[in-house]
């Protein structure tokens, strides 16, 4: 089970920089929406976008959720991608995302190819201010 205050952070409406790795080895820093279930951070993208396919040539990332009020206060979660969920489910969690983001009923931008959910399980969380 994710702690407190990272689902606090996870589950607000609070922007996560998420870190990859390239094929090349060089990292790559995306903000993005963010979400949680009980054990995973979650992030909903498209799989031709480039941060999937390296989550999927190598499935450790880093998210990093900061309280925009707060920029001091933080958790940075390093882990891997432990499962992938597309579908409906996936494409009902953009629109999920949307609503607690801009406060649209519906996601408005189009998507491309296939909206993917990737559940990363933590090996490390680290706070601050430590909880």
């Amino acid at each position: 089970m994710l702690d407190k205050k990272t689902l606090g952070l996870a589950r607000g409406a609070n922007f996560a920089s998420l870190a990859t790795l390239m094929p090349d080895g060089t990292p790559q820093v995306h903000v993005m929406w963010v979400d949680a279930d009980d054990e995973h951070i979650l992030i909903n993208t498209e799989v031709h976008r480039p941060k999937y396919r390296n989550m999927m040539a190598n499935p450790a990332a880093t998210v990093l959720i900061m309280n925009p009020d707060n920029p001091y206060e933080y958790v940075e979660v390093r882990g891997e991608v432990a499962e992938t969920v597309t579908g409906p489910v996936a494409r009902s969690h953009i629109d999920e995302l949307a609503h607690k983001y801009m406060g649209v009923d519906k996601y408005p931008n189009p998507i491309t190819s296939e909206r993917v959910i990737l559940k990363i399980k933590p090996k490390r969380i680290f706070s601050f201010p430590p909880a």
